[in-house]
């Protein structure tokens, strides 16, 4: 009796073990092309809404750090009205770099702020060990171009202003930002050089949208269903929300890719995604600046899609994109030098015994989320 129990038991184990690597080997096959199964998995997950964005991950995929920095959330004021911005700052003394960091979220209510990338920006101050301000910018409907840019450069002269009340370092300041945050980042480095704003050391930008005007780009089009997690349906009502008046479009402000002079801007670090509408936009304004003397690195990563360092607890090129942003910027704030060239480089899914890690961590997780999808 034991042994048919144990052999019944062993039996719908392996049956389950074998929905997994189906489900797996299923969901990893697109029109657009053969997905690592971790991306597979998680786009899975989010487009079939089995998990949420304030959902943690299992906790055997998170590595406890002890906490090293403070939070404060505070207002900011601005034209008629106020803004939240989130600082981290190191509880060790300063002076510390400063990063203003900008959310992406499709300039539009309700598709980003500042908790959903909560993770992100912890994460960049502890790694980094510098202040990092999270801007909760003014959006569309309510509000339109320019007050999200206007919002995220006051963000950086306040910065400026009152960088030491958080041992910060009014000296050494960077902007980063993601998607729609690269956007603004790269707006308020062009801004803070045509209005003789605070210097900048560097900006980072994660996918970012450099220009809302109707250009040729495969990557808008190939990728634009939306399942990669950026619709070209939801760039078109962000455009229309945001930028109302077609006028707008032709902003550097707006579409730094076809603004006129992108000279003495900062040194440069841009990722791009295999699977994203934007790859292609990103690529273009590193070279736009590259000949432009700007200093650019840019990081190119396979099989993964738009927003995929929001996962970096759960995803390994998403963890190795946040390394190469966090030395990244600690390179420029300790002052090295850089040359005036574009430095491209390609970023594959792991291989070896990182590989073999990913691969069973991705099928740990497609089983945990198919119980969790039974369960619901």
């Amino acid at each position: 009796m034991v042994k048919r129990t144990v052999a019944i038991i062993l039996a719908f184990f392996l049956l389950f073990v074998g929905y997994v690597i189906v489900s797996v080997h299923y969901w990893s096959i697109t029109d657009e092309g053969r997905l690592p199964p971790k991306t597979a998995v998680l786009l899975y997950a989010i487009n079939n809404n089995i998990v949420t964005p304030d959902m943690q991950p299992p906790r055997f995929l998170i590595q406890q750090r002890p906490a090293t920095i403070a939070r404060e959330d505070l207002l900011m004021p601005v034209e008629e009205g106020e803004i939240p911005i989130r600082v981290y700052y190191p509880k060790r003394e300063g002076p510390h770099p400063v990063i203003l960091y900008y959310h992406g979220g499709a300039f539009l209510e309700g598709y980003g702020n500042i908790e959903t990338h909560d993770n992100i920006i912890r994460a960049l101050s502890a790694r980094t060990q510098s202040v990092v301000i999270a801007v909760g910018y003014r959006v569309a409907p309510q509000y339109v171009f320019p007050t999200a840019v206007e919002d995220s450069y006051e963000a950086l002269l306040w910065a400026y202003e009152h960088a030491e009340r958080f041992n910060g370092d009014s000296d050494r300041i960077a902007v980063a930002g993601d998607s729609a945050g690269g956007n603004l980042a790269t707006a308020v480095a062009l801004m803070t050089r045509d209005f003789q704003g605070p210097e900048l050391v560097a900006q980072a930008l994660l996918y970012p949208l450099t220009t809302f005007q109707d250009l040729p780009l495969q990557s808008r089009i190939i990728y634009d269903s939306g399942y990669y997690l950026l619709a070209r349906s939801v760039m078109y009502r962000a455009r229309d929300l945001y930028t109302p008046e077609e006028e707008m479009w032709l902003s550097p402000y707006n579409s730094p890719l076809n603004a006129e002079s992108l000279e003495d801007l900062p040194p440069t670090l841009i990722i791009t995604a295999e699977f994203d509408p934007l790859k292609d936009e990103g690529e273009q304004y590193g070279e736009r600046l590259a000949n432009s003397g700007v200093p650019v690195k840019h990081l190119h990563y396979e099989g993964v899609m738009h927003g995929f360092i929001s996962f970096y607890e759960v995803m390994n090129l998403g963890n190795h994109g946040l390394r190469e942003t966090v030395s990244y910027l600690k390179n420029m704030f300790e002052g090295e030098e850089v040359q005036q060239t574009l430095v491209k480089e390609m970023v594959s899914p792991p291989k070896g015994k990182e590989g073999v890690r990913e691969y069973l961590e991705s099928y740990a997780i497609a089983a945990f989320l198919i119980v969790q999808d039974l369960l619901n």
